[in-house]
């Protein structure tokens, strides 16, 4: 299969990360639970109600899309992936009775739709992959473009503490080409897979708290809240485990919920989730 335009321009080992079809079941894995559960209860919370017209873009292989289109929105799906839309579309017809209205391969920084005919946006794979600022504030004013004035844009990024906080918990801190992967995060929000480790999350940037909010209002949005995706609470020993048995979920939801807003948790939290709106 031909290249996409939009695929052409990301860096072949980001195309290469995602060619290997991970992103299918990465919500579902690990501590991936914790994230579908936190991202869905703060886009019910800040959305507008159904039906309304809302975007996925950099959705990945649909998940958000597919579930938005079950609670009744008119779900667009955006990814410069084809292999994810592809993906995307079969979860899509899987779902006869809701589907997900189009699902394009297209580029976050020029979106092939009209002013003003969105009521909500959620964007998350492009604040990653565009290491550059330049290429994320295009996204964002993007976003910002297609949204009708009141509409929702809920941007999402990867807090720069993320790895430092992984390594220490396991101690891949230790391993030198991990260090200087960390210390590359914190000094400059630029996430480079080490040759020895690959495994690890393909190239990206990294937000620190306090950033997004930064380039939101850079494009002209009103921002309204920074909140911690996961928080705290993938750092609960035998997390998998706790998860399945849904006394034990709760209580972690409740503790993440009591403090996604602090700031001195939003560091904490593999991602973060900032809120803006277009202005009327």
């Amino acid at each position: 299969m031909a290249a996409s335009d939009s695929e052409k321009k990301l860096p072949p080992e980001i195309i290469d990360y995602y060619a290997t079809g991970r992103e299918l079941d990465r919500l579902a894995r690990g501590i991936g639970p914790l994230e579908l559960a936190r991202t869905k209860e703060l886009v019910e919370r800040f959305f507008p109600t159904p039906p309304a017209v809302v975007f996925d873009i950099g959705g990945g292989p649909g998940v958000y899309s597919c579930w938005l289109a079950r609670k009744s929105y008119e779900a667009h799906l955006v990814d410069a992936m084809p292999l994810h839309i592809e993906q995307a579309r079969d979860a899509s017809t899987a779902q006869p009775d809701a589907p997900v209205a189009t699902l394009e391969v297209g580029d976050a920084r020029s979106l092939a739709w009209p002013d003003a005919c969105a009521d909500g946006v959620l964007l998350h794979g492009p604040l990653y992959h565009l290491t550059a600022r330049r290429d994320r504030m295009a996204a964002i004013r993007e976003s910002g473009r297609i949204l009708r004035p009141g509409g929702v844009l809920m941007a999402i990024g990867i807090t720069s503490y993320a790895s430092t906080l992984v390594g220490l918990v396991n101690w891949w801190i230790h391993d030198a080409g991990y260090f200087e992967m960390c210390r590359r995060e914190l000094t400059e929000g630029l996430h480079v897979q080490p040759p020895n480790w690959p495994s690890l999350f393909t190239t990206a940037h990294f937000h620190r708290p306090g950033e997004l909010e930064t380039e939101l209002v850079g494009a002209g949005l009103a921002h309204q809240v920074t909140l911690a995706v996961q928080g705290p609470g993938w750092l609960v020993p035998d997390f998998a485990e706790k998860w399945q048995d849904e006394a034990q979920r709760e209580t972690i939801l409740r503790v993440v919920r009591l403090m996604e807003a602090d700031a001195g948790v939003l560091g904490m939290s593999p991602h973060l989730m900032a809120v803006a709106r277009k202005p009327a």
